[in-house]
């Protein structure tokens, strides 16, 4: 029953700015975890970034100083804005949501957006 919906990609040129929304539905519980991931041409998804519902977030090395991760727990949502955008950033960019950390904690996926960052 639980969906997650991600929204905001695009084409955006290198400098440029997008803001990132994922709504989860089909639950009345936040989410221990939500995040983003993204997966480029020939490479394996990576996480990108993930905020707990206390408000800990981490990011991936290679974005930090530049994405900024937040969430609005009553509804579920999480939203990533991303600044000064390289080609490198180009991916389909994926919501996800956890229960928890244990082996046993259930994992959502959304079906992605494409951002694609280029001249």
């Amino acid at each position: 029953q639980v969906q997650l919906v991600e929204s905001g990609g695009g084409l955006v040129q290198p400098g440029g700015s997008l803001r990132l929304s994922c709504e989860a539905s089909g639950t009345s519980y936040s989410f221990f975890r939500m995040g983003w991931y993204r997966q480029a041409p020939g490479k394996q998804r990576e996480l990108v970034a993930h905020i707990t519902t206390g408000g800990r977030t981490m990011y991936v090395d290679s974005v930090k100083g530049r994405f900024t991760i937040s969430r609005y727990n009553a509804e579920n949502t999480v939203f990533l804005e991303m600044n000064s955008l390289k080609p490198e950033d180009t991916a389909v960019y994926y919501c996800n949501a956890k229960t928890g950390l244990a082996m046993e904690a259930r994992d959502y996926w959304g079906q992605g957006t494409q951002v694609t960052v280029s001249s």
